[in-house]
């Protein structure tokens, strides 16, 4: 038997017809319907970036508040009219986006190293204009206490994130995970701007972004 005669008696075959009992078929379908019960709606993208928001910024407000508030308190009225909301847009955006990413169609306006380096620039880019003290002694030291501080504050904010959005699926794991960084840095830098007195721009560099974001 040739290869031709094989297909010809499979298509042959797969073209007749086979009786099924409706009954096994309606055991198949109340089978089906049994185990597939409709799951509860996910609520809307700016309500879970809300909560992202209050969580992240419930964790800088409790930070400062035990450490003190002398940042904000030495802080000019332009400098705070300037550098917070700043910090709440760039927020909102990478709090957004990390909705868009733990819900699998959601469409991202931000590649995640975009929103990473974008957060960056625009951070340094205000913390230049606003704070001109450009000393550089006890750099190091003083800038690794405000690298780990930030970090003590974006580590909890990152676990809390993760718990708002723990209904969500991340679809890319690593983009997921790169953006919810950005959102707890945001967190560490938000602390960092309440509690910290030293506006040292290379100082303010070293300990937050890109350390914290």
């Amino acid at each position: 038997m040739t290869d031709r005669e094989i297909d010809e008696a499979l298509k042959r075959v797969s073209q007749t017809p086979h009786a099924v009992e409706p009954e096994f078929l309606g055991r198949i379908a109340g089978s089906i319907k049994a185990s597939l019960q409709p799951v509860r709606r996910l609520p809307p993208t700016w309500t879970f970036a809300c909560g992202l928001a209050l969580t992240c910024t419930a964790v800088a407000v409790a930070g400062a508040a035990r450490a003190g508030f002398y940042g904000i308190e030495k802080m000019s009225l332009l400098q705070r009219a300037l550098i917070f909301p700043v910090i709440g847009i760039l927020f909102w955006v990478a709090a957004t986006e990390f909705v868009n990413t733990m819900i699998p169609g959601s469409r991202s306006r931000l590649s995640p190293g975009a929103l990473l380096g974008i957060g960056s620039v625009v951070l340094v880019g205000v913390s230049g204009l606003l704070f001109r003290d450009y000393r550089t002694d006890r750099f190091f030291s003083v800038g690794m206490v405000c690298l780990l501080t930030g970090l003590l504050h974006a580590i909890p904010a990152g676990l809390l994130s993760w718990l708002v959005l723990r209904r969500g699926f991340a679809v890319n794991p690593t983009s997921a995970g790169l953006v919810a960084g950005t959102v707890a840095g945001l967190a560490g830098v938000g602390l960092l701007e309440l509690h910290c007195p030293n506006f040292r721009p290379f100082m303010y560099w070293y300990g937050t972004p890109p350390w914290n974001l």
